[in-house]
């Protein structure tokens, strides 16, 4: 069969869920079996997941491919496996004392077949994370990777499919329509990593279904930069953060906020710091190309809408601009004067630019995130204790670096995930396995109850009774 000859999607569903049914709870060696096999997959294919996701971009920098994406999923078995023996135990819970001798227990309880959309920015780790979580949960999966990235889906097809059986995980592959279909099917929870444009329409494909929904979304995700901050470390923890996949991340800081009379050095030392970071963009294998005509497009579209309407551009580098729009490569960008009207200020980056908005103190920068839709990620960079801790209190976002951009979201130990406009629901570690599963709460009655003083024919020692556990309860 070749790997577009998809079988029929609602039948693959069928399949999982009849061998799910007939093994609803696998045990702790089978989880840690699937998840090992799992590791085992990646480690051996790992050049060629490079070399498929590179083709994909265009370039692809291996070094990016290998730090945000084999590691951190390499990372995620491994704690998983560590932990979820654990996990999955049944817990006890507290009982009131009215009660009592009675008892309460909650049992963790797979799922059954998890849905996953996967985006094309990072191909291989947003597919593969979210699987991690559903086999360590004890359920199977069905996966759709991005049209975007065809020679990675069609290897990712491929090597799962060696691996496991189609009712234990399958990849879809294929188009527009596929997804659609993809979406529409009555899985026991989806997960969709996306635009937020596109997470309302799998929202609401899946709420046909009554299907609960992880989102994984995005949005503009901004950074304060404090008075109190060490701006040499400040400026090149940002620029990491942006130039990493050339800006194709959903948790790159989208934008910065900062006093108007210090908008100018930081921008000259973040040019020249990126000069430093690629001494060129055309052709250096360190920086990863946009990856696909229409993104790059976007990208040229929002540099020239910001300069009509007043915008100071900054180019990072001096290479050859018509070399840089072969390979689809644009260089690091600082955007300065900016003004809300610009699409740049109002529509998620996704790409090496980055906005500057002059903004004169915390409370200013404060007020100017609030108005707006609550982001994927927050960065604040600065010592003062106090203002760091307003920022953390007074702001709402899906999670928070301080001092550094993004690396909250490869902790195994606190959830990852959106709010609002940014997603809903969370998952890795921990957090990844409740999502994936059913937390079945259990009321043991004892044979010693005094429940039966409450049936009827009601009376007044009845009514005694009532008064008693309201005044215990």
């Amino acid at each position: 069969m070749a790997l577009h000859d998809a079988p029929n999607l609602t039948d693959i569903l069928a399949a999982q869920r009849a061998a799910f049914n007939a093994a609803p709870n696998p045990d702790y060696a089978t989880r840690k079996a699937n998840l090992q096999k799992l590791a085992r997959i990646i480690e051996d294919n790992e050049q060629a997941f490079k070399d498929a996701i590179s083709a994909d971009f265009g370039n692809r920098s291996e070094v990016e491919t290998v730090l945000a994406e084999m590691m951190v999923i390499s990372a995620g078995i491994k704690h998983q496996i560590k932990h979820v023996r654990k996990w999955m135990r049944v817990r006890k819970a507290p009982t009131a004392m009215t009660y009592k001798p009675s008892h309460n227990r909650v049992i963790p309880q797979p799922l059954g077949v998890i849905g996953i959309i996967s985006p094309w920015n990072y191909p291989l780790q947003l597919a593969i994370m979210p699987l991690v979580g559903a086999l360590g949960a004890g359920n199977r999966a069905m996966i759709k990777p991005s049209e975007f990235t065809p020679q990675f889906s069609d290897l990712l097809k491929k090597v799962l499919s060696e691996a496991f059986s189609d009712d234990e995980v399958y990849v879809a592959v294929g188009g527009v329509e596929v997804a659609q279909e993809f979406s529409g099917l009555a899985y026991d929870h989806l997960v969709f990593t996306g635009s937020t444009k596109v997470g309302t329409i799998v929202a609401q494909a899946a709420a046909k279904n009554l299907v609960p929904c992880t989102l994984e979304l995005g949005g503009k995700s901004p950074t304060i930069i404090d008075d109190s901050a060490d701006m040499k470390l400040t400026t090149q923890r940002i620029l990491n953060g942006k130039a990493l996949n050339a800006g194709q991340t959903c948790v790159a800081p989208d934008y910065v906020l900062m006093p108007k009379s210090k908008i100018e050095k930081f921008a000259d030392d973040f040019i020249k710091r990126a000069e430093e970071f690629y001494p060129t963009f055309a052709g250096n294998p360190d920086y990863t190309s946009i990856v696909a005509d229409s993104h790059y497009s976007r990208l040229q579209d929002l540099l020239e809408d910001a300069e009509n309407k007043g915008a100071r551009i900054r180019v990072a580098g001096n290479d050859d601009k018509q070399q840089l729009a072969k390979e689809r490569r644009v260089p690091v960008t600082v955007v300065t004067d900016t003004t809300p009207d610009m699409k740049i200020m109002q529509e998620e980056i996704f790409g090496p630019l980055l906005p500057i908005v002059a903004s004169e103190d915390l409370e200013e920068s404060l007020d100017y995130i609030q108005k707006r839709d609550r982001p994927l990620a927050l960065y604040w960079f600065g010592t003062d204790k106090a203002k760091r801790e307003k920022v953390l209190h007074q702001s709402i976002s899906g999670g928070v670096t301080i001092n550094d951009c993004a690396w909250h979201v490869i902790q195994e130990d606190i959830p990852f995930g959106g709010v609002g406009p940014s997603g809903m629901g969370a998952y890795h570690g921990e957090d990844g396995f409740r999502s994936f599963s059913h937390m079945k709460g259990v009321f043991f009655q004892s044979r010693f109850s005094s429940g039966h003083r409450l049936y009827p024919p009601y009376s007044e020692k009845t009514a005694k009774l009532l008064n008693l556990i309201k005044k215990i309860s």
